[in-house]
């Protein structure tokens, strides 16, 4: 059977209509720990214009991006446990394979949740990437425990209005934390406080003196997610004795870790596809973290970073999508639905 997918062979500005195409291969067959997912909705996020520079393949087989998706599972591998045929998914994907602007892909049931049910659909597909990635820094490399007594410990988020800072507030938030957010227009401060942030900070000023201001001399954790060079210093300046960085955003320069020897605070890059990529043995945590999510956002505690729904699946919509990426000034998610 042949299916409908939207790829490139040659890297084209976005707005050349022939940056993105729409084209038909075979649809693939799960095996082992893949399902087969029909995909629903595709949400669009800065990873894919990484995907976008990345070497063009040939003619012959075009490079299919998209790292977000909500779909239905429609076969399943001979190793499969966790789905049956019929379940409402919703995942991140492997930036190893293609991706999912595709009308179906596979995908290892590992890094796969169960979708949100009273969530529509672009809802949905808005969450998984940045959610994850929010999770695994916040829970994972920073090692806050959800479900302790967190207050009166402290958190600055740097570019709290972004797809995963949006998410990452919400999360702090509903962890017990303080969240200290960086945002610099009206809008971004008021998105960031409807976000879970309990205060803002103008991260095109010097971070040091508005936290100070706040009575906070130093601070347990940062989330860096906006330029690691840009903030370094105010975040060594910032971080309490034994606290904790992350950054997902990697850095120009390198970084001079030496300015933490003092302090004794630990350092930590954030990649949400690395467990995919790695084929690591704790795969499966994206499973059950997609799981909770979807079980957060249901329960209301999360609310959708979705902004922007494009419909039907088309380059063209597509095209306007990553276009509204690459202006990196857009608040929310934006999602291209069948």
């Amino acid at each position: 059977m042949m299916m409908h997918a939207i790829g490139y062979t040659r890297h084209l500005p976005l707005d050349d209509p022939q940056s993105l195409v729409q084209f038909d291969l075979a649809q693939p067959t799960p095996t082992g720990h893949d399902l087969l997912v029909a995909v629903a909705a595709t949400a669009v996020n800065p990873v894919d214009l990484v995907g976008f520079k990345r070497d063009a393949p040939d003619d012959d087989h075009p490079a299919i991006l998209g790292w977000d998706a909500v779909g239905t599972v429609s076969a399943v591998g001979d190793a499969v446990t966790l789905f049956h045929p019929g379940d409402r998914v919703f995942y991140a994907g492997d930036f190893s394979r293609s991706g999912s602007d595709t009308d179906f892909q596979l995908v290892d049931e590992r890094i796969v949740g169960h979708a949100p049910q009273t969530l529509s659909t672009a809802e949905s597909a808005a969450m998984p990437l940045t959610a994850l990635t929010a999770w695994e820094a916040l829970f994972e490399q920073l090692g806050i425990d959800p479900h302790a007594d967190n207050q009166g410990q402290t958190l600055l988020v740097i570019n709290g209005a972004g797809g995963v800072g949006s998410v990452a507030t919400q999360l702090a938030h509903w962890a017990g934390l303080k969240v200290i957010a960086t945002a610099s227009r009206p809008e971004t401060i008021a998105w960031t406080k409807a976000h879970g942030a309990d205060v803002t900070v103008n991260h095109r000023q010097d971070l040091v003196p508005q936290v100070r201001a706040l009575g906070h001399q130093y601070v347990d954790y940062v989330l860096e997610l906006s330029n690691l060079n840009q903030h370094w210093a105010e975040i060594v300046d910032l971080i309490k004795p034994s606290g904790k960085i992350v950054s997902i955003t990697g850095s120009e320069v390198p970084i001079d870790l030496r300015a933490l020897k003092q302090k004794r605070a630990t350092f930590a890059w954030e990649w949400m596809f690395s467990k995919a990529w790695f084929q690591t043995a704790d795969m499966v945590s994206q499973h059950h973290a997609l799981d909770e999510i979807s079980q957060l956002l249901d329960a209301g505690v999360l609310k959708s970073t979705l902004t922007k729904t494009l419909t039907p699946f088309t380059a063209e919509n597509l095209r306007a999508a990553l276009q509204l990426v690459a202006s990196h000034r857009m608040m929310g998610k934006a999602v291209i639905e069948r």
